[in-house]
């Protein structure tokens, strides 16, 4: 598989991601309305992923992103840069003193046990980067003069706004144009594009992005909602995911766009907020490959680990090329992740290729 990377020494990122990044406020064990205290994490779909890169596979990672120059935009850099991730890239927008002009985004997050699934609470109205219009990021500085391998973005981010909307396709054109490789996890939330114009609006956008994407993620309902491809015979509630129905509405996903190099997507079954099933699969040159399964997965928090299988996909791509490879870099970094607290990975490359070999939870001495 023959990706056309620009070469690492002519580009000052290896990756960069484009979104929204909030404090995550976590409770621990106990339940968001009757917390006393809370551990605070940052995290974001797009972010999650650059952050993966770096922190994780090692590679040179950034962040696009806006906060309002406050004291909470502050710590969200500190958090940022104890990841490793560069912050150059960060607009600070001018903010009153009670965010009426632009504000930090809030995510409140419990994180299920048995029978009593996760629980999100997000704060994330006018946030600065939901208000960021182009014209915040010289795009054509950050992609032409730095030199960018890779850009991850999403729909998460896409949905914040009109102006996120429109900041999205010239950040994709712009790096199209100076040869960086795009990937975008449709990450489809009716709840957030239900105030700029629902479903209809997603797909105009979703569709406009698509035109520009090399490795397009998403699951079921991602690719259903935003782009409008269906899983013919499909359970509704995905208990028995039809691989055929899936197969068959990947190869029209690439047949409607045939600039997407690679199309994946991970496979969940829910049996409990801390037990899943997990595995996720990837179409490629016309053939479709399928991950290790990891049957009864142990849960400890499952926020960001899709983003993670992401970040391990977009690995196994850039240094192998090997598509088969690929997947299992990422479900085998997503399976990691959920097992420790927090919306970013704490696990090792070693520990990836690891699992990847079949190793095994022993205790290491």
């Amino acid at each position: 598989m023959n990706l056309n990377l620009k070469p690492a020494e002519e580009c000052r990122y290896d990756a960069v991601s484009l979104g929204e990044i909030m404090l995550r406020l976590d409770p621990g064990e106990g339940r968001i309305r009757t917390a006393r205290e809370f551990k605070a994490w940052e995290g974001g779909g797009e972010y999650n992923v650059v952050r993966g890169l770096h922190k994780c596979f090692g590679l040179k990672t950034g962040v696009i992103t806006a906060f309002a120059d406050n004291e909470v935009g502050k710590l969200l850099r500190d958090l940022i840069e104890q990841g490793g991730v560069d912050t150059d890239l960060i607009c600070w927008k001018k903010t009153d003193g009670i965010g009426r002009v632009c504000r930090n985004g809030l995510n409140f997050t419990e994180r299920g046990f048995g029978i009593r699934g996760a629980v999100g609470c997000s704060d994330r109205a006018n946030t600065a980067i939901s208000k960021a219009t182009p014209e915040d990021f010289d795009f054509d500085y950050i992609f032409g003069k730095l030199g960018v391998r890779w850009l991850h973005t999403g729909g998460i981010y896409a949905a914040l706004s009109e102006q996120s909307c429109e900041t999205v396709i010239a950040a994709c054109k712009t790096a199209k144009k100076y040869g960086t490789l795009i990937s975008y996890d449709l990450n489809y939330r009716p709840s957030m594009w239900s105030a700029i114009g629902g479903l209809e609006k997603a797909r105009e956008v979703n569709r406009e992005v698509a035109k520009y994407v090399d490795v397009m993620i998403g699951n079921e309902e991602d690719f259903t909602a935003c782009l409008g491809f269906e899983i013919e015979g499909n359970d509704a509630n995905l208990k028995e995911l039809n691989l055929d129905g899936y197969y068959k509405m990947i190869a029209e996903a690439a047949k409607q766009y045939p600039n997407f190099k690679a199309i994946a997507t991970t496979l969940r079954t829910v049996k409990t907020a801390t037990v899943n099933d997990w595995k996720a699969i990837c179409w490629a040159d016309g053939n479709v490959y399928m991950s290790k399964a990891f049957d009864n997965l142990e849960i400890l928090d499952r926020v960001g680990g899709g983003d993670s299988f992401a970040s391990g996909l977009i690995y196994g791509l850039m240094t192998t090329g090997d598509p088969e490879l690929a997947v299992n870099y990422g479900a085998a970094h997503g399976a990691l992740a959920m097992t420790t607290p927090g919306d970013t990975s704490m696990a090792s490359k070693e520990e990836v290729e690891s699992i990847i070999k079949n190793g095994s939870a022993r205790v290491k001495r």
